[in-house]
């Protein structure tokens, strides 16, 4: 069985979406430990509580962010992940680590990508007057949230909405999509090839997957 590992900084709600989808064999695969960079990450009770192995890595225990990065990946090898999963994760990843694991990581993120990168999304799309927002799964490059774009999910904003009114409709979209990316990749039909992203070897449009 192919082995995930998971980064996390915070409550881990996207991580519990892929624990219960490997547990109900929708995703053929196990999630082989969690790492976070903060102690007191939620996330971390819920793998304890699934009884996946965790493991902390605290950026003042490191000379610097490149160390840190290093000790990561090579826990991440000792395990043979075959996937890394960014779930929430907070800190940037140093080039050498995506170059590292290149094609083999995915993220998530709170935007229609390519607009919106980086944090603060939510405020940012209200300032703009903008309809709709959504989110993204895409491949990790050394590029801040500028890997191919796998799949996106839009959400609308309504008049009178504030950010907790248009996260909760994102946060919904995302416990569905993001297993189901995961799901592609663990059954091979999903990969970065030249930095773009082909599902069952078609080159996928810059905005992800669509089935219409």
């Amino acid at each position: 069985m192919k082995k995930i590992v998971v980064l996390i900084s915070g409550t881990g709600t996207n991580l519990q979406a892929l624990i219960d989808a490997c547990a109900a064999g929708r995703i053929n695969a196990r999630v082989a430990a969690v790492i976070s960079n903060q102690a007191s990450a939620l996330g971390l009770e819920r793998a304890k509580t699934a009884q996946i192995p965790t493991a902390l890595f605290i950026r003042r225990d490191f000379a610097d962010h490149a160390a840190m990065d290093q000790a990561i990946g090579d826990y991440i090898e000792k395990i043979g992940a075959d996937l890394i999963v960014l779930a929430g994760y907070m800190k940037i990843l140093s080039e050498g680590f995506v170059t590292r694991f290149a094609g083999k990581i995915l993220n998530i993120h709170p935007s229609l990508l390519p607009k919106y990168k980086g944090l603060n999304t939510y405020q940012q799309v209200l300032d703009a007057g903008d309809s709709e927002h959504g989110t993204s799964v895409h491949f990790v490059t050394p590029e801040l949230d500028g890997g191919a774009v796998i799949l996106q999910a839009k959400v609308p904003i309504f008049p009178g909405d504030d950010i907790s009114d248009i996260e909760a409709r994102v946060k919904t979209q995302e416990l569905q999509i993001y297993p189901l990316v995961v799901k592609w990749f663990i059954d091979g039909r999903l990969q970065e090839i030249q930095g773009k992203a082909y599902l069952d070897g078609k080159l996928l449009p810059e905005n992800g997957y669509a089935d219409e």
